[in-house]
């Protein structure tokens, strides 16, 4: 078990520890996004109504007592679609699956579909697996429940059955609880108050295309993209110290680019007026705020850049895995 870039033993692990590489995994638009930022109790993956939010393996910490959780969030598996975006984020989940010493198969609770199988059919065989029954309050009759669970243990030999909702704090609690016996002893791989593995540049871009997504809704096509071209929260390139802001806080300066296929796509991000484009900023910067503690200077520009998401260099250079 191994975490790029992650400390070999912290100095604040106790000595009888247990530490795991959990991966959240499932089709677009089960929850795994909210069940991450749940589960970790802080905002690091983004949320939207929009299918296939998520792009990119993110990495959520969570340490309570002896154990720390490391939880994989993962792109929904494409199976409809075969640009190049979504072979590289379909790579992306079995890669995960493949490094992970757990995995929480996230599910709407009473539904099983054909996606949902193909997602299924990539657990690795002897790998334990926990089936997370998310949206339980969406359920109307529960009597049906208990069936539709019998009928998901016939389709797979999970470890434990969860139904639940991700924004019920006593339900989140509860699969930690029981996660954790499942976690295999050894060092943790981050320090106590780490709460993710990816960097504030990255956070940055992904909350701003949250807020694209959301204010945007069905009207923009799936293939935008959020490339962050400046990040400065240094006084400058001299060595000077950190920049502040009035009343003392961190200053952080952020340019970046939202990226469309066609100029008709342009035209909806940007609004009349330019008005959208500025609330998508006005927005983002709240949020980037409310993260860091910090003041948050936030440039926006559209760009068009045709067959972006299926062409390998762009996403390359786009931070694409």
């Amino acid at each position: 078990m191994a975490a790029p870039g992650a400390p070999d033993a912290p100095a604040d692990a106790p000595a009888a520890s247990r530490c795991g590489l959990v991966a959240i995994v499932g089709r677009p638009n089960v929850g795994k996004s909210t069940l991450l930022n749940a589960l970790v109790g802080q905002k690091i993956s983004i949320t939207s109504r929009k299918a296939q939010t998520t792009r990119h393996r993110i990495t959520g910490i969570r340490t309570a007592g002896v154990s720390q959780f490391v939880f994989v969030d993962t792109p929904g598996f494409q199976s409809k679609h075969g640009t190049a975006l979504h072979r590289t984020m379909n790579r992306t989940v079995l890669a995960s699956l493949a490094d992970v010493d757990l995995v929480l198969f996230v599910v709407e609770a009473g539904r099983f579909d054909l996606d949902d199988a193909k997602v299924l059919a990539l657990l690795p065989a002897g790998k334990p697996a926990v089936l997370v029954a998310n949206k339980l309050d969406r359920v109307k009759r529960r009597a049906e429940l208990l069936p539709w669970l019998k009928s998901m243990q016939q389709r797979h030999d999970f470890a434990q059955f969860v139904p639940m909702s991700a924004e019920k704090r006593a339900d989140v609690d509860r699969l930690l609880h029981i996660v954790d016996p499942l976690l295999p002893e050894g060092p943790w791989l981050y320090e106590a108050d780490a709460l993710t593995d990816r960097n504030e540049r990255f956070l940055a871009g992904e909350i701003i295309r949250e807020k694209l997504f959301r204010l945007t809704g069905d009207e923009l096509p799936y293939s935008a993209t959020v490339v962050i071209d400046s990040f400065d929260d240094e006084g400058g390139s001299d060595g000077a110290p950190p920049a502040q802001a009035a009343g003392g806080r961190p200053l952080r300066r952020i340019g970046a680019s939202i990226i469309v296929e066609r100029d008709a796509h342009k035209g909806m991000v940007v609004g009349r007026g330019g008005e959208r484009l500025k609330r998508i900023g006005s927005e983002a910067r709240q949020d980037l705020e409310r993260l860091w503690d910090a003041k948050v200077f936030l440039e926006l520009w559209v760009k068009v850049r045709s067959g972006w998401a299926d062409d390998e260099a762009h996403l390359r250079s786009f931070g694409y895995e």
